[in-house]
């Protein structure tokens, strides 16, 4: 998760709560389980929550916060990056107008617009076919119950 750009305490936190058999963990215990401060944990959770991979819970009956990965991570994010793209899409296309679609800067932005838009169609396409393969895995335990749609 580092390599890819995240921060390497949020990283940990991550992968703490990814290999949790329930998906959630304290801060107290992500704090032990990973020998870090409840400061660096709080940091990385915040960061974690900012990026929709996380959210907080409140434990029944307790005041502690129960930090939890959401259902289906991966569809999650990625179907939040679809809409990061067509933002970044929306960008470029002016940035085209604004360069010139003659010129080697626009043609380069206009290059950059036309990844981005088969990006988008082949993520879709994509997610669409995870859906349907998802259906022929045997649930564990752990998702029975949950389908990509819930994400």
């Amino acid at each position: 998760m580092t390599e890819a750009g995240m921060q390497r305490t949020a990283s940990r936190v991550f992968a703490a709560l990814l290999a949790s058999d329930d998906a959630s963990m304290t801060s107290a215990e992500l704090s032990e389980r990973l020998s870090i401060s409840p400061a660096a944990v709080s940091g990385a959770v915040r960061y974690l929550t900012q990026v929709s991979m996380v959210s907080r819970e409140r434990d029944p009956g307790s005041r502690r916060d129960r930090y939890r990965l959401h259902n289906q991570i991966w569809y999650a994010s990625l179907t939040q990056r679809d809409s990061v793209l067509t933002r970044w899409e929306q960008a470029l296309r002016e940035g085209v107008e604004s360069l010139g679609r003659d010129t080697p800067a626009g043609a380069r932005v206009a290059e950059t617009v036309a990844f981005f838009e088969f990006l988008q169609k082949e993520l879709l396409s994509l997610l669409d076919r995870w859906k349907e393969h998802r259906e022929t895995l045997t649930p564990n335990p752990g998702n029975a119950s949950r389908r990509p749609e819930d994400a």
